[in-house]
């Protein structure tokens, strides 16, 4: 069955414009608590968090009210990391986590996400389980069967000492100068003591969060202020995290940008030098083709998916891998945290840098990166371009010209009516020409 408000990663869309209005989620809070603890033993407990948003008050409001019209009890947690929410959910043995975000969108948009008491996104089943109930009438619980609402104080210190415990007994980050980049988001607070704490020199920009600067200029979209301050400070290195702290991109010594491709590869070759190994990776249709080959040359299986970290967490589950993600900065670690987790995969490239005694700079350079470019060619609503006969003849004379020895897709955003255009192969003027014609015929037929 299609599904009807869930996309590839949760609900998200325009504040004030449904889905994300405040009835909605008021029935959502409702239909969800009364799916997601139907099997609870003991109390039904539910996780809130959120990330820096103006709208999340609005939103965090009317999602409580509707879990304690299910019965339902509520710990609210206030800003915190996506990721923070699914290990939260398991310690606390909570029967769901929601977050309240819409990651790397700008402060107009907002959205949800669940995590299932194992700290997993929600199945396909059980998102149309909750669609199901949408449709139907709120009913209110009579007062003794009735939620109740709590504030959780400590859980940031909580994530924070979780973050530090996936490095080593021991391991410091003393006489390492960093500049991060916390976008204004949800880990505006919990990444400096991180890294401060393991003992680095930080500088942070993007730790003023009033609301409405989340992702504004500045986190992992938006890379150019960390670059300079990384110059500017004459930094070991930049980390810069999305709104929500499920991504992490980070900035080498020279001003250069390194990818979730790069990480991933840095973490994975690592790994591969340890006794425990890397037994495989997984990617998406995104990802380098650099990535594949500096794989293969070790031997590393690699699989790609759909777009979305669902379908990366699935193709791990299903070969028993613990390494997978995204060029975008979703790097996930599934041996430590059960979704992405900017912090803990930033850590993790850390300590594969320390381990090597290389620099980032040096240390990416083992993999060589084919010229990739993606153009987001914005629509007014979102389209079906399957069918479309100029749109396919484009593609398919860039792919004549790139005899073999590059790729094209068209993907439509899950989240955002954008149709991303990227092309990559071994001549970047070739590719740059062919993305660009190609988005332009996109433009043309559907802007």
């Amino acid at each position: 069955m299609a599904r009807k408000y869930f996309g590839t990663d949760g609900i998200r869309g325009r504040v004030g414009e449904f889905p994300i209005t405040a009835d909605f989620f008021l029935r959502l809070g409702w239909a969800a608590g009364t799916v997601l603890t139907r099997n609870a033993k003991g109390k039904k407990r539910v996780l809130i968090g959120k990330d820096t948003r103006v709208s999340g008050y609005m939103f965090e409001s009317a999602l409580e009210a509707g879990l304690i019209a299910a019965g339902v009890d509520v710990d609210m947690l206030g800003p915190m990391p996506t990721p923070a929410i699914a290990y939260l959910t398991r310690t606390f043995r909570a029967a769901a986590g929601i977050v309240i975000s819409a990651s790397h969108n700008p402060v107009e948009d907002n959205g949800i996400k669940f995590f299932a008491a194992d700290g997993y996104k929600l199945p396909n089943e059980v998102e149309l389980e909750i669609e199901a109930l949408l449709d139907q009438t709120l009913t209110t619980n009579q007062s003794h069967e009735l939620g109740k609402a709590r504030r959780i104080s400590d859980a940031a210190g909580r994530y924070v000492e979780f973050c530090k415990a996936t490095l080593p007994s021991g391991f410091s980050l003393a006489g390492l100068k960093v500049v991060l980049d916390c976008a204004n988001g949800a880990t505006y607070d919990v990444a400096p003591k991180v890294f401060k704490e393991l003992g680095a020199t930080t500088i942070t920009l993007g730790n003023q969060p009033n609301g409405f600067n989340i992702n504004d200029n500045c986190g992992s979209t938006h890379t150019a202020a960390l670059a300079a301050a990384v110059l500017e400070h004459q930094a070991d290195l930049g980390i810069a995290f999305d709104g929500d702290g499920d991504r992490v991109l980070f900035i080498d010594n020279r001003g250069e940008l390194v990818d979730g491709d790069e990480l991933l590869f840095i973490i994975a070759q690592y790994r591969h030098q340890s006794p425990s190994g890397c037994n495989g990776v997984a990617g998406t249709q995104m990802s380098n083709l650099g990535l594949e080959i500096a794989l293969a040359q070790m031997g590393i299986p690699f699989v790609r998916t759909k777009v979305g970290d669902r379908y990366v967490v699935e193709a791990m589950k299903e070969n028993h891998w613990h390494l997978g993600g995204e060029g975008s900065g979703h790097v996930l670690c599934s041996d430590l945290n059960t979704t992405g987790d900017g912090i803990v995969s930033a850590l993790q490239v850390l300590r594969a840098l320390a381990a090597n005694g290389k620099s980032l700079h040096d240390a990416k350079r083992a993999m060589t990166k084919f010229p990739q470019l993606m153009i987001n060619v914005r629509l007014k609503t979102k389209v079906d371009i399957s069918g479309d006969a100029e749109i396919n003849a484009a593609v398919d004379a860039a792919e004549k010209k790139l005899d073999g020895r590059g790729r094209v897709l068209l993907r439509p955003s899950g989240t955002e009516p954008l149709i991303r255009v990227m092309v990559e192969g071994e001549d970047g003027v070739l590719v740059k020409h062919l993305a660009t014609e190609i988005a332009e015929t996109v433009k043309r037929r559907l802007a």
